[in-house]
């Protein structure tokens, strides 16, 4: 029977963060940084998102944190204990203490984040012995898919740059095309 239970469990993971990575593909057609997130509680989706930083010029607009906030209304609690977020990028430091305060029952995670992510690869926030709240963790799953989304939307957004870069380096300082340069890079 716990055999047969924890078969369906991973099952479920992988179809929830099949929707996860559609959050992120989309966030990437957006022209965001490719991260998408999905709440789920009684089996069901109660919550979708993904990033938004550059739409609401809002650093703070990630995926996990929207998902929260969208979570508690139709949950009806801001403890999320009952629930379990799936997203793909590992959690950042604000993103691991929201998780921890909303006292998300479970995090799932794709891609590890060996430069920001809070969940194991710099720290680890959600597990650390000193919080009153320790959400259970299952990390890596769909990884590959995940970081090959990731690496794709920054080798595009890299070669994007590129040209502008260098019309800027063969440009005089202080002419306007210089100027309009500095300002598509920033």
């Amino acid at each position: 029977m716990a055999a047969a239970n924890f078969r369906r469990m991973r099952d479920d993971d992988e179809r929830w963060m099949a929707e996860a990575l559609a959050e992120a593909h989309a966030a990437a057609a957006a022209g965001e940084v490719p991260v998408g997130a999905v709440i789920v509680h009684d089996g069901m989706v109660v919550a979708r998102a993904q990033n938004r930083m550059r739409r609401d010029r809002d650093g703070t607009s990630h995926a996990e944190l929207l998902a929260l906030r969208a979570a508690a209304p139709v949950v009806g609690d801001a403890q999320l204990g009952a629930c379990t977020l799936y997203v793909t990028l590992e959690p950042c430091a604000m993103c691991a203490g929201a998780i921890v305060l909303a006292r998300v029952g479970r995090l799932v995670f794709g891609a590890w984040d060996d430069k920001a992510g809070m969940v194991g690869s710099v720290g680890d926030i959600v597990r650390h012995p000193r919080l009153n709240h320790r959400p259970e963790v299952r990390a890596g799953l769909a990884a590959d898919a995940a970081a090959a989304l990731l690496r794709d939307f920054f080798a595009a957004r890299r070669a994007a740059e590129a040209p502008a870069a260098a019309v800027a380096a063969d440009t005089p300082a202080g002419t306007p095309a210089a100027s309009r340069g500095s300002h598509a890079a920033g």
